[in-house]
């Protein structure tokens, strides 16, 4: 299943997780909480290991708000 939205629920602790993980889709700018980066659309095109990576970032979220809809 490719992954094809990615967005972030309230309750984000900007502890750079996802960022650090795909800092391609996750951004946390200085004094906010994580939001996908402006065009991080571009990168979710169904490649394999970007699913992955974005998958891991969602799951290894500390407080689950990494959402993701997947075909």
């Amino acid at each position: 299943m490719s992954i094809r939205r990615v967005w972030i629920e309230e309750g984000c602790i900007a502890c750079n997780l996802c960022e650090d993980l795909v800092p391609e889709v996750f951004e946390v700018p200085a004094g906010n909480t994580c939001r996908p980066k402006k065009g991080h659309e571009a990168h979710l095109t169904g490649d394999d290991e970007m699913d992955e990576r974005v998958q891991e970032a969602a799951d290894s979220c500390p407080v689950e708000v990494i959402q993701l809809e997947q075909d």
